[in-house]
């Protein structure tokens, strides 16, 4: 299966940039992994509702771009879905079986566009709690590897 990763701004950092190449490397056993990260808009910290929705559609377009027209996509959302690791594991098995992509997003500090909440198949929480994109980006690979463990009866999962 195709897995595809696109979320706004760079890793930077290298414990972020090496921990994410090493879920990475675990995961090409299991998968085809793609990342792609599109550019985040300059904004100050404060800016005007208006200017807010501007930035995350600016954004958004970028993102609509990255998305292939079969991908089965999952934003990644404050108001999503909470999973168990199992049922994210389930959810992953389920999704194998349809033969098309499967594109995870990562919205950048001021969340994701209307535009890309209206392109979703399904959005995702992993907590109610904001957590920054390389975090986001870093937990989520985690948890797919965690997926593809607990599918084939692998040590890893507790």
């Amino acid at each position: 299966m195709t897995i595809r990763v696109i979320s706004v701004g760079k890793l930077k950092e290298a414990y972020f940039t090496g921990a994410c190449a090493e879920f990475q490397k675990r995961l090409s056993r299991f998968c085809t992994l793609e990342t792609v990260e599109v550019a985040d808009e300059k904004a100050p910290e404060s800016l005007h509702p208006k200017d807010e929705a501007l930035v995350r559609d600016k954004e958004g377009k970028r993102i609509l771009k990255a998305i292939g027209e079969k991908d089965f996509v999952v934003a990644l959302a404050i108001d999503g879905k909470q999973m168990s690791s199992e049922q994210f594991a389930a959810f992953l098995e389920e999704k194998e079986t349809e033969a098309r992509p499967l594109t995870f997003v990562i919205g950048g500090s001021l969340g994701l566009s209307d535009e890309v909440y209206a392109r979703a198949n399904a959005k995702l929480s992993f907590s109610r709690m904001t957590f920054p994109h390389r975090i986001a980006r870093l937990l989520l690979l985690e948890q797919l590897y965690r997926g593809y463990k607990i599918n084939r009866n692998e040590t890893y999962h507790k």
